[in-house]
């Protein structure tokens, strides 16, 4: 893997965990659902002109794409709902150490079966000790935060 993937997909969890706390505050003046609804509107007129100036010319492939793969949607929905309900309640970072526990152990049950189309990648001893700290790196999060609350 080469660097520039690593510094790029870094880069991209610290825009999620701006974005998780932006969202979070602006859900406090505008609400959940017309947080969730602002942000995936100008998502959407962004990724319009990206489109347009960079676009491939195959969105209408979409009328190919079989419905699961369609049903994804939801699922970035769903998520960005969820951290924007959780942010002001337990914080971005135990939200989005969480979100990230998720998506690990789903990651690692994809993996093992390499559902979705994906290739079969085995769950061994090294992820679950992997797992375990990460699972504990959890655990003392929540338990900081609670022993802050009091």
């Amino acid at each position: 893997m080469s660097i520039i993937t690593i510094i790029i997909t870094f880069l991209g969890g610290v825009t999620l965990s701006a974005q998780s706390s932006i969202n979070g505050k602006l859900s406090n003046k505008l609400g959940t659902l017309e947080t969730a609804l602002v942000t995936f509107l100008t998502g959407t007129l962004f990724m319009a002109l990206w489109l347009i100036f960079f676009g491939k010319g195959h969105l209408l492939a979409i009328a190919q794409a079989p419905t699961w793969q369609l049903l994804a949607v939801f699922l970035g929905v769903g998520y960005m709902f969820l951290t924007i309900l959780a942010v002001p309640k337990i914080g971005v970072t135990a939200t989005n150490l969480t979100a990230i526990v998720g998506q690990v152990v789903a990651g690692f049950i994809i993996d093992q079966f390499g559902l979705f189309g994906g290739e079969i990648v085995h769950f061994d001893s090294s992820r679950f000790i992997g797992l375990v700290f990460m699972l504990l790196a959890l655990f003392l999060i929540f338990k900081d935060n609670n022993e802050t609350v009091k």
